[in-house]
């Protein structure tokens, strides 16, 4: 087995995340495991219908099909990797059908609901750097990953930017308007020392209230306590306050290169999926509008 070599490969080759990074351990695992259940055999040498068993126990044991079809790709790329290294001869997962996944539209807030939810945080410490976390990550679209790693270096509040290392270590430089810098100003210079108290060595930008940088289940939760205060219940993650951000640029003229830029993806064609909201949004006007629609 090569797992780690493969690993260190999507670290070092791909620059892949830790979380993704993560996954791919998880999911290869997985099919390790189950490769111990047929008679212990060396999941390097796994065959073809090996691969059919393994995709059908993984439909019987009620996975949706969204997991199935990461799992397989992560299986997909391990045996991928083996055969780009010349460990083995043939790929197994050579015409393995996985489920098809319904596609569901893109999950955003309208603007009136982003401006309902940065509302909400109130003028003690606590409100001014929840509204500085929520502002920055609308006005950014950055994910909840690199909202907890920033650090306070990481925003020129001078010219008006905030720095995101990225998670492929591509750092891009993201502007940040009016609301923002003044959130982020009133809660650096009059908040955040008053809870990072006596720890001055401290470099992260968000802090909980031990002082120390907050963490991913800190983050989820500040969300959720403003979602239901602001009635938007289940309808906010962070990820969908980071689709907000796009679609609104979107509608409102931003070019897809840029997006992309902005978004940090490495392919446009995960920024293309945000098209398909203007394309509704023209196809309501002109049924509304149109006398022949």
């Amino acid at each position: 087995m090569h797992l780690e070599q493969f690993i260190v490969y999507l670290e070092k080759e791909k620059k892949k995340s830790r979380n993704t990074l993560e996954a791919y351990k998880r999911d290869i695992a997985g099919f390790f495991k189950f490769m111990q259940g047929r008679d212990d055999k060396d999941p390097d040498e796994a065959t073809n219908t090996d691969l059919v068993a393994f995709l059908m126990d993984l439909k019987e044991g009620k996975k949706a099909p969204a997991t199935i079809n990461r799992k397989m790709a992560s299986v997909r790329a391990y045996f991928g990797f083996l055969m780009e290294k010349h460990i083995i001869e043939e790929n197994p997962t050579t015409n393995i059908k996985t489920p098809k996944v319904e596609k569901k539209g893109i999950e955003y807030l309208t603007i009136e609901e982003v401006d309902a939810l940065l509302a909400m945080p109130d003028e003690s410490v606590r409100g001014k750097r929840d509204r500085a976390i929520l502002e920055l990550m609308y006005a950014t679209g950055i994910r909840v990953n690199e909202v907890i790693a920033a650090n306070v270096s990481d925003v020129n509040l001078r010219i008006g930017f905030f720095t995101c290392p990225g998670e492929s270590g591509k750092a891009r430089i993201i502007p940040i308007g009016r609301p923002a810098k003044a959130a982020l100003e009133e809660y650096i210079y009059n908040s955040r020392d008053m809870i990072i108290k006596n720890n001055k060595k401290e470099q992260s930008l968000f802090v909980n209230y031990y002082g120390k940088r907050m963490t991913r289940q800190g983050l989820w939760k500040i969300m959720k306590e403003y979602a239901d205060k602001a009635g938007l219940g289940q309808k906010l993650t962070p990820h969908i306050l980071r689709n907000s951000f796009a679609v609104h640029m979107v509608q409102n003229g931003a070019d897809l290169k840029s997006l992309q830029e902005l978004l940090g993806h490495e392919d446009i064609s995960a920024t293309q999926i945000y098209l398909s909201v203007t394309k509704n949004r023209i196809k309501d006007v002109y049924d509304k509008t149109h006398p022949r629609a």
